[in-house]
């Protein structure tokens, strides 16, 4: 196919394929499905080998979060039955770091809800990130607190943050439709003030909101411009009780498209599979990892993953490798820019696809909804959405 081998020539050469290449990708017929997979596939090879990032997430601080952002389960308003809890100590959020880290997670996520940190709060996690830095030499870390006001990306850093995520989620065109609270204007500026601190930007989508293929490309295009170090790429999770619990719209086949596209536009770069995988890609998920060269290991912020020894079971049996905490994870030409800064929500520090968002905090609890008076989408599998019960929050273990 022409276009395929024009794609994989650009991504070779790191160069921008055009809007209607890019649409055509996510236009191509489910016949031509595993064609555009090894094609993407041999733009990941080129830049990640058959390496696997690992990356674990800790909610530091869930629900309640004056925020209305539509996909998220913990924002005002939400009637989704998910864990709500203030501030993890240092010393259990470490604990809870730990767990992932044994796993085989490279990079630890610190991810609290809220529109975003007071300076009270940027203390917190800066005795956070010093504690979990203590405790596990060569962790990378990854902030996701939402707004960052001036000086507190410096902060971060100082404190030992390697990273920052704050997602787009979705098109600039689109986004008033999403959330009304804050703006993507908002969201961009809190990128470009992490990336002007040093720290690695981490910064993704959600697919799966009603979005137009139009509105997919315009949101990948702005990412290729914004240039994180990371992308991460969330399916939205539709919680019951959240204002698009009706949105089942996504196909395994749709998810492998939408994936090989961000890896055409953005092909040097650390392509993360984030919140919704296992609802949307289910059986289909070991085609993912020919695509993206990230993921999340165990549960997200307010809902369940598949088995953390699943994921290294998949990993394993479709014939790819754990990336060690040695191994660099960009690029020569990528790590030299980022000098040293590490690499880069659905869900999380990156993953904020319906089971948890980026900028979330306090806010009115709402009371659930019984699930008996949801009335079920066609073809929708809510049986594949859990709401996390262990790990960070609960006296249970965590999944890693």
């Amino acid at each position: 196919m022409d276009l395929l081998n024009t794609l994989v020539d650009k991504g070779l050469r790191r160069e921008l394929p055009t809007r209607e290449e890019a649409l055509a990708v996510l236009a191509t017929p489910d016949d031509a499905l595993l064609d555009v997979v090894a094609a993407a596939g041999k733009v990941r090879r080129q830049w990640f080998g058959r390496r696997v990032k690992l990356n674990y997430l800790v909610n530091l601080k869930s629900g309640l979060c004056p925020e209305d952002c539509s996909y998220c389960s913990q924002r005002l308003g939400s009637k989704a039955e998910i864990l709500k809890y203030t501030w993890l100590k240092p010393e259990e959020a470490s604990k809870a770091a730990a767990a992932g880290v044994a796993g085989g997670a490279k990079r630890v996520c610190l991810v609290a809800s809220g529109r975003g940190p007071t300076d009270r709060d940027v203390d917190r996690v800066s005795q956070t990130i010093e504690a979990i830095k203590e405790q596990n030499e060569g962790v990378e870390v990854c902030a996701c607190l939402g707004l960052l006001s001036e000086g507190q990306a410096d902060r971060l850093r100082s404190a030992g943050a390697d990273a920052y995520n704050h997602n787009l989620n979705t098109s600039e065109g689109t986004y008033g439709e999403i959330t009304t609270t804050h703006t993507y204007a908002d969201r961009v500026d809190t990128v470009q003030q992490a990336q002007a601190a040093g720290l690695s930007a981490c910064s993704g989508l959600i697919a799966g909101m009603g979005e137009s293929d139009e509105d997919l490309v315009d949101v990948v295009f702005s990412l290729r411009e914004l240039d994180p170090d990371s992308v991460p790429v969330n399916f939205l999770i539709p919680f019951e009780g959240t204002p698009l619990a009706k949105e089942w719209n996504l196909t395994p086949q749709r998810c492998l498209r939408i994936l090989a596209m961000v890896r055409f536009v953005c092909p040097d770069v650390e392509v993360r599979l984030a919140g919704g995988r296992e609802v949307h890609l289910r059986s289909m998920q070991p085609l993912a990892l020919h695509l993206v060269n990230s993921i999340f290991l165990g549960d997200y912020l307010t809902s369940e993953g598949q088995a953390g020894q699943a994921d290294l079971d998949m990993i394993a049996d479709a014939g790819f490798e754990v990336e060690g905490a040695g191994t660099t994870t960009l690029p020569r030409h990528r790590a030299d820019a980022a000098a040293g800064c590490g690499s880069h929500a659905a869900e999380g520090c990156g993953s904020h696809a319906g089971g948890g968002c980026g900028p979330c905090g306090e806010g009115a609890e709402a009371e659930a909804v019984p699930a008996a008076e949801v009335p079920e989408t066609p073809g929708a599998r809510t049986d594949l959405v859990a709401v996390r019960r262990r790990g960070a929050g609960t006296d249970l273990a965590p999944n890693a």
